[in-house]
């Protein structure tokens, strides 16, 4: 009689009662895989919840879970050391996220070691930036670093904007990661350079978006950025979708034409004039879009140059398009209302942005083009001409970046309202070593920091 057991990887063959012990065949692992979900990393020192890696491992011949995956600094440790990093999960993907240490660039090794003693390993290139006032509070959407403008479309999530390119992004509001989708839409305006887009509102399931209006930073006048359009929404929360709408590229050209009828005070046509910068007392500059109290009709335009009258502690301007939805719908001729100017203690406006209960909350800032020293506010308006505006909060001055956008404005008649701020970050140097945002070579590493206020 003949039995063959298989007893801990040994064969006993049984013949007669004797038993013969044989080895069992030999198992042969392949080399370990190893993949990560980015190469390049952004976080933040002191930061909570900053973007993770997800690292994606394997092995022929053995089950994911047997892997086991580690992370060792392998360049500047006083950014992020061996242990400031943290692999969590069993199976096939993994996910590694970093504690900042220090501000600076640092390469990270990551290493799976497989069965058979066989490993591989992949180069994570890692950046942080330094700590901010009250981290807890802060997220960092990447990316991008030039935030100017964001709608809240629900569930969640906000699409926002860049100055620098024509491309919209949506964030999930409550995380520091990268946009869940992108949509560029320069083929549809037909143009090749940026609108510049500054300023934007949501009216049932359309978005409205401005460019700046104004000339570029060296005064040149550039046609994309005197455009506005229309974006569609569908789908809420991270199923969100947007679909070109419809544009129109003759607003600043009204806008002139307008103040000049009006006896030039506002300086639209100076300020326009080939040569002159937009980020000046006296300059022309739109940063703010919204619509008036109960209206679907007249939108705000609220400028950040100039000040009404152009001199040193003067009043912030909003203009009245009285035509708005048909500027848009049908190309027709803007037409405005008198020019509202509000005290704002000497700031321009950033953002403008209002409730369903016709609750408006203003982001004022300085009209300079350097102004990160300077100071930031929120004013609670009604959003009527000729009641003033009353702030509600003193904003932190921000390195990195500037205060630029709001999300969406709570109910201000409840005690510790809170509101989610974004910076545009483009002119900050993040990591120390003396490179803009903007100029950053990884989009991975560009940012801008979204952050909750309490209001008083």
């Amino acid at each position: 009689m003949k039995k063959q057991l298989g007893i801990a990887g040994i064969a006993a063959l049984v013949v007669a009662g004797t038993v013969t012990v044989v080895p069992a065949q030999a198992v042969t692992y392949g080399t370990p895989t190893i993949s990560l979900s980015a190469s390049y990393l952004s976080g933040a020192v002191g930061a909570s919840g900053d973007p993770v890696v997800d690292v994606t491992v394997g092995q022929s011949g053995a089950d994911a879970s047997a892997l086991t995956v580690s992370a060792s600094a392998s360049s500047k440790a006083s950014v992020a050391g061996t242990g400031d990093v943290t692999v969590t999960g069993t199976g096939a993907v993994r996910r590694l996220a970093v504690a900042a240490r220090g501000r600076g660039y640092t390469d990270l090794t990551v290493k799976v070691t497989g069965l058979g003693g066989k490993s591989a390993t992949k180069t994570l290139s890692y950046a942080a930036s330094a700590a901010v006032q009250n981290p807890a509070d802060a997220r960092y959407f990447t990316g991008a670093s030039d935030s100017s403008a964001a709608v809240d479309v629900g569930g969640g999530y906000t699409v926002v904007a860049d100055d620098e390119s024509n491309v919209l992004r949506l964030y999930d509001r409550s995380r520091s990661a990268a946009p869940v989708r992108t949509w560029d839409f320069s083929s549809q305006l037909g143009v090749t350079k940026e609108v510049d887009i500054e300023g934007a509102t949501l009216i049932g399931n359309t978005i409205y978006w401005t460019g700046s209006l104004g000339n570029n930073k060296d005064g040149e006048y550039k046609a994309p950025r005197n455009t506005v359009f229309t974006t569609t929404v569908s789908g809420s929360g991270p199923a969100t979708q947007l679909a070109y709408g419809r544009s129109y590229k003759k607003l600043r050209d009204d806008l002139v034409a307008w103040d000049k009828a009006n006896g030039n005070r506002y300086g639209f046509a100076a300020g326009t004039a080939a040569g002159e910068v937009p980020k000046q007392i006296d300059g022309f500059n739109v940063e703010g879009l919204e619509f008036a109290p109960g209206s679907t009709t007249t939108a705000y335009l609220g400028f950040r140059a100039p000040l009404a009258p152009a001199v040193p502690g003067g009043k912030a301007l909003v203009v009245p398009v009285t035509n708005f939805d048909q500027v848009l719908s049908s190309g027709a001729k803007a037409t405005f209302g008198a020019g509202i100017e509000l005290d704002l203690g000497g700031l321009a406006i950033r953002d403008i942005r209002k409730n369903a209960a016709n609750q408006y909350l203003i982001l004022a800032g300085s009209w300079a083009a350097d102004d990160n020293s300077d100071p930031y506010a929120l004013y609670q308006w009604d959003g009527v001409a000729g009641h003033a505006p009353v702030k509600r909060a003193d904003l932190p001055t921000t390195d990195p970046g500037g205060w630029e956008a709001i999300v969406d404005v709570p109910d201000l008649s409840v005690p510790g309202a809170r509101v989610q701020l974004i910076t545009d970050s483009g002119s900050a140097d993040l990591y120390g070593d003396g490179t803009e945002a903007k100029d950053l070579t990884h989009a991975e590493w560009k940012k801008s920091r979204a952050a909750w206020f309490t209001l008083n």
